[in-house]
This record gives structure tokens, sequence and C-alpha cells, in this order.
């Protein structure tokens, strides 16, 4: 059985125009209509931890699993200095975030996230 999935791509100006309750509350409820959003410019790791937050809030076990996350650092390096500025509340360069019952991250590269949407009743 086929299925269909919506992916929102959210631009950077969009995400950057917003304040950090509103980026959450756009995400989480698009997430809980079973879309897949890609925000262009990705989330402060405090912005990243206060969807989590907010996420264990929401979860249901009937209707809202949760949400699956995966982003790229702000910079492709590990060095010390890159490391403090991602502390920092430097926003990652891009974020994916589905349902959890739909999205699997399969590999994180450097340059490419790999992910899998699960479609279907489950039948």
């Amino acid at each position: 059985m086929y299925g269909e999935v919506q992916m929102d791509l959210i631009s950077s100006e969009k995400v950057d125009s917003m304040s950090s309750i509103d980026k959450i509350r756009l995400i989480l409820s698009k997430v809980k209509t079973g879309k897949i959003v890609v925000l262009e410019k990705g989330l402060s790791p405090e912005e990243e931890a206060k969807l989590i937050e907010m996420t264990m809030i929401e979860i249901n076990d009937d209707k809202f699993s949760g949400i699956e996350i995966e982003s790229y650092p702000a910079t492709g390096g590990d060095t010390l200095m890159e490391r403090l500025r991602r502390k920092s509340g430097a926003k990652n360069r891009m974020m994916v975030v589905g349902p959890a019952n739909q999205l699997r991250t399969v590999e994180r590269g450097k340059y490419q996230i790999s992910t899998k949407v699960l479609v279907g009743d489950g039948d």
C-alpha cells in the first residue's frame, strides 16, 4: 500500500523572523499532523532543548508518539573553538524534524542526512 508524506521546507528567512517559542510551536503543530519539517537553518541548542521538552509534554500514545530530530552542526569541524561556538548558541545549518513513528535516520554524514519515512497504516 502506498501512502503520502508531506514535507515542509522552511527557509532561513522565515525562521529568523520568528521568536523561539513561535518556531517551536510551528514545528510541533506540523509534526503532530504527520508532516516532515526541514529547516534551512536549524534551531539553537537552547531552542532544540525546549522543542524536546515541549514534545515530551505533548506525547499521547494514541495520537502523537514524539519527534525524531537530526541536524548538522553550524560548522563541519570538531576543533575546540568550533565546539565552544556550538555550545554558545550557534544555530545548526539544517534540521529535519518528523513524527517519531514515521521518520528514521539511516545515516548522517558531513554533507548529507539520509532518512527513511515509514508510510502506511502498518497492515
